[in-house]
């Protein structure tokens, strides 16, 4: 399918195959412009948001083993370019485990990666990454930007004008090097190289990428006391029991990944201890051994003889998972990550993840199922009801139905409840020894569970547990500290004549979600009085602090007492309390019918007053120190006038201090805003002023909890 096609010709050429070399010469072609050393295409899936890989070339895919198959939320640079349609670039280690910790963790190598969308104007089809080694620059150039961008641009053509005829790409081979050859001359070109070679006094052994001997020279197989007729063709962690470790493998992917030369050495037992020096190439790997005679045997950990450690694969997925589940809070946060990164990596169509409370059933979270409600009517059912969810989270052991006349054949009762499903497996989640939930995940055709697949799925059971485990302790803090805060704070704000007011609370998004500042409106004969506080402390011993003196300022009102004397009686209580934490506040006593205002203030920031005519104004006001501090601290007032139409905000430091940001240029920010707000709403008004404080830095988390009170005078 040529750019060059006429019209007349497109319609044959439709009928050709999408061919079988599309992807690879397209992404070949890429790779070989540009220098890079590996690279994949990815499309999308069928009605699915998820990218499959289609072709890779330069490595094995088990590089890329835990991205195979990716939601297209998965926070991965090919996922990110399709998703946001840009061209995504990784410079080096230290931006890759900045922006994307999940694949470092996996590949903590020295390499440059770029991530490209495949798209036109109106689909997006997929998305190519490619690499290059560690010691290409921080920067891309234009030129592999530009030619990148364009490539992908002309594959994007390409496969929307096999979309039209409905032609799908056929399934292509990864490139690769060639295949091994047999025979010594075969590998190293002529037959002379090959002995002399084979003279060397160290081992020499060549690898291909996918760490396949492909020669053996008599002294590598004397140091690694295998015969060479057992080595050729195998890859050598495999076929050396002593060199059979996650640790050696590692060191082949990071050379290949990174095109560095890489070492390391190994005992073979019973006592001696060898050097492994590995040079790269795209092409392979050439390895040289040679004896050791400096290495500290108090340094190293001898391979356990019995049993073989986890393959990359596995080895990959799990550290991939271990990442994202870090990243999960709450427990919707776990259910949107199975249904993100494991779902799509195993095929899987759904999932319902289930646990349980006072021996009942209950649904935690799903996804793709047409009919929640056929999910849902589990809710609350029984523990001992025979279903395939309550038998899994009873007794800890999984269950696999390879197709739906195995599960009905079992459980009778799902016969009157078809999902349209035709696969599950049950997974128990178990966490310290207990299960916690149960993780299931459907399949739309009927699907075999493999003895390999059933190990690795019942791994990842045990990381989802855990998290899951976190989850549930930190939604019951979450709803403890909010039922909290909710009790200490007034539900609604009291209609009273001559005024009319609003407030919001915000918490901090670090800690409990609960903090110590508060407000409040109280009526009082002919007058109201209004009250803002900041308790210090983001907990709970701050919040009920923050309570009682709520409690007690609308207590003080309620008897009558004067501005300065409120002030004077909670400093007292705080200090009688034996509390060691301060609180600022600003109480102030109103009087619309004659537009004024009487405040007092205890090491409150000032509030703000917007005049009728728009006007923006801080408010001098005399004041004393924190309360709690000193028990003869006074608090003088400040009379201010309050005609009709003005509007007072009051609010807490967390509303204009942030790290590095300077008090006065944040408070002068605010009354910018507020005199550009015009007349507004007081509802609209409040929700912009605290969603628009200010940041240190772009998606930084909110160190201090907001509170705000607006205040205006009617006629």
């Amino acid at each position: 399918m040529s750019d060059g096609q006429s019209s007349a010709q497109a319609p044959a050429a439709a009928r050709t195959p999408v061919g079988r070399p599309l992807l690879s010469l397209a992404l070949a072609s890429m790779m070989d412009e540009v220098h890079a050393h590996s690279g994949a295409v990815y499309l999308m899936a069928p009605d699915q948001p998820v990218l499959e890989m289609a072709v890779m070339a330069g490595l094995p895919r088990a590089f890329a083993a835990p991205w195979e198959r990716v939601g297209l939320s998965s926070p991965i640079p090919v996922s990110d370019a399709a998703r946001e349609r840009r061209l995504v670039w990784v410079g080096g280690e230290e931006q890759m485990a900045r922006h994307y910790p999940r694949i470092a963790v996996v590949l903590p190598y020295p390499f440059a990666l770029a991530a490209v969308p495949i798209a036109t104007e109106s689909t997006v089809y997929g998305a190519v990454f490619v690499t290059w080694p560690g010691s290409h620059p921080a920067e891309m150039s234009d030129h592999e930007r530009e030619h990148l961008t364009a490539a992908c641009g002309r594959l994007a053509v390409r496969l929307e004008r096999a979309a039209e005829h409905s032609i799908p790409p056929h399934p292509e081979t990864d490139l690769l090097a060639a295949p091994l050859v047999g025979g010594m001359a075969g590998t190293l070109g002529t037959v002379e190289a090959a002995r002399m070679v084979s003279r060397l006094p160290y081992g020499l052994v060549s690898l291909d990428l996918h760490g396949r001997i492909g020669f053996v020279n008599a002294a590598a197989a004397e140091l690694l006391n295998v015969p060479v007729s057992r080595l050729l063709g195998t890859q050598l962690w495999a076929s050396v029991p002593w060199l059979n470790d996650p640790v050696y493998e590692d060191r082949y992917r990071a050379a290949l990944l990174s095109q560095q030369v890489t070492s390391f050495v190994a005992l073979r037992p019973p006592g001696e201890w060898l050097s492994f020096r590995l040079y790269p190439s795209t092409t392979g790997l050439s390895v040289r051994i040679t004896r050791s005679r400096a290495v500290s045997r108090m340094n190293r950990t001898v391979p356990p003889p019995d049993g073989a450690p986890s393959r990359l694969v596995t080895i990959s997925q799990v550290l991939d998972l271990a990442g994202a589940l870090t990243e999960a809070v709450g427990v919707q946060d776990v259910v949107q990550l199975v249904a993100d990164e494991i779902a799509p990596a195993v095929g899987s169509q759904a999932l319902v993840v289930l646990g349980s409370r006072a021996n009942r059933l209950r649904v935690l979270g799903h996804r793709g199922y047409l009919d929640p409600h056929l999910v849902e009517r589990f809710d609350g059912m029984p523990l001992t009801e025979s279903t395939p969810g309550t038998q899994v989270l009873r007794t800890g052991v999984p269950a696999f139905f390879e197709s739906q006349e195995e599960l009905e054949r079992l459980y009778p009762v799902r016969l009157a409840t078809p999902d349209g499903f035709a696969a599950w497996a049950y997974l128990p989640l178990i966490a310290q020894g207990r299960p916690v939930g149960t993780c299931v995940l459907s399949y739309a055709e009927p699907h075999p569970f493999p003895t390999e697949e059933r190990a690795v799925m019942t791994s990842m059971a045990g990381l989802i547990a855990q998290a899951l485990e976190r989850a549930l302790l930190y939604d019951a803090k979450y709803r403890l500290a909010h039922g909290l805060q909710e009790a200490l704070l007034p539900h609604s704000l009291p209609s009273l004549p001559g005024i009319e007011a609003v407030g919001r609370y915000v918490p901090a998004t670090q800690g409990m979600d609960i903090g110590g500042d508060f407000y409040d409106l109280v009526g009082t004969q002919g007058t109201a009085a209004a009250v803002i506080g900041d308790v210090q402390g983001h907990n709970v011993t701050a919040a009920g602090l923050m309570g009682q003196v709520r409690t007690a300022v609308r207590a003080y009102t309620t008897v009558g007492q004067a501005p300065e004397e409120v002030m004077r009686s909670t400093n007292r209580l705080l200090l009688d309390l034996g509390s060691d934490l301060f609180a600022s506040c600003l109480y102030l006593r109103l009087d619309p019918e004659h537009g004024r205002a009487v405040m007092s203030r205890a090491g409150h920031p000032p509030p703000l007053l917007k005049r009728p005519d728009g006007k923006v104004r801080v408010l001098d006001l005399a004041g004393g120190p924190l309360l709690g501090i000193d028990a003869s601290a006074v608090y003088p007032t400040t009379e201010v006038a309050l005609p009709p139409g003005s509007l007072l905000v009051l609010y807490t430091d967390g509303l204009v201090e942030s790290p590095g940001t300077d008090f006065e240029e944040a408070l002068a920010d605010l009354g910018r805003r507020l005199a550009d707000a015009g007349d507004q709403p007081l509802d609209e008004l409040a929700d912009s002023l605290v969603h628009q404080e200010p940041r240190h830095a772009v998606g930084e988390e909110r160190l201090d909890d907001i509170a705000l009170l607006l205040i205006r005078a009617l006629g």
